[in-house]
């Protein structure tokens, strides 16, 4: 059996360009920090459409995209997930983590009180999902589910940041309630929730420094 191919035209530039255009993509993820203290200024939903429609570009697993985007705004929702998340993580602090743990969080300044879900103006949780169903609920598999959605994830938090936006990557541990809580089918599994808006007034970062090259990228010539 054949399939369909196109010919593909590539976005291309000169050397210098390149190089000029890399430098500048570079500079501007570097400034991209995780923010735990949002503005409630609100975001018009186009910039926020533009920015999972740009995940949604991301490569998969025989092309399989076995990602949803619950993208949330209403007010009720958040209140109810933020509640659910924070039952949760009260528990991790309490004894689900260990010490170690705990003490490796404390520069972050994170605990188990979750402001962001209630006051950013969108929340966008990541589903994965192992399985497809047809329409007649004949399952289809999915490949490499969980590179290809993190693969999806790191192409969302880049265009947040690219949109003039923050973010803050939240796992609560386990994350089933929030399947419940969205009314989600069963073959949805939540990977991730990112609160999405503009920083608070004064917000603050904690002062972190990042690998240097030579401690994350080997060369073998």
């Amino acid at each position: 059996m054949e399939y369909p191919f196109i010919t593909y035209k590539p976005v291309q530039f000169g050397e210098s360009e390149m190089i000029s255009r890399s430098k500048v993509f570079y500079d501007l993820m570097d400034q991209r920090r995780s923010v735990r203290d949002f503005s409630d200024r609100d975001v018009p939903e186009e910039i926020i459409r533009n920015i999972v429609k740009t995940a949604g570009t991301a490569p998969s697993g025989a092309h399989k995209q076995p990602w949803v985007f619950c993208v949330i705004r209403n007010k009720t929702l958040k209140s109810r997930l933020r509640a659910l998340a924070e039952e949760e993580e009260k528990k991790n602090y309490e004894g689900r983590m260990s010490e170690r743990w705990i003490k490796d969080l404390a520069p972050l300044g994170t605990n188990e009180k979750k402001e962001f879900i209630d006051i950013a103006p969108w929340i966008i949780v990541v589903m994965k999902k192992s399985y497809d169903q047809d329409a007649d609920g004949t399952k289809t598999n999915n490949y490499y589910v969980n590179e290809s959605v993190g693969i999806a994830s790191g192409f969302l938090i880049a265009a947040i940041h690219n949109a003039g936006l923050v973010t803050l990557t939240h796992t609560p541990s386990p994350m089933n309630f929030i399947a419940k809580a969205l009314n989600r089918p069963d073959i949805e599994k939540p990977y991730l929730l990112l609160p999405v808006g503009y920083p608070a007034e004064a917000c603050k970062v904690p002062d972190l420094t990042r690998k240097a090259y030579d401690e994350i990228a080997i060369y073998f010539e």
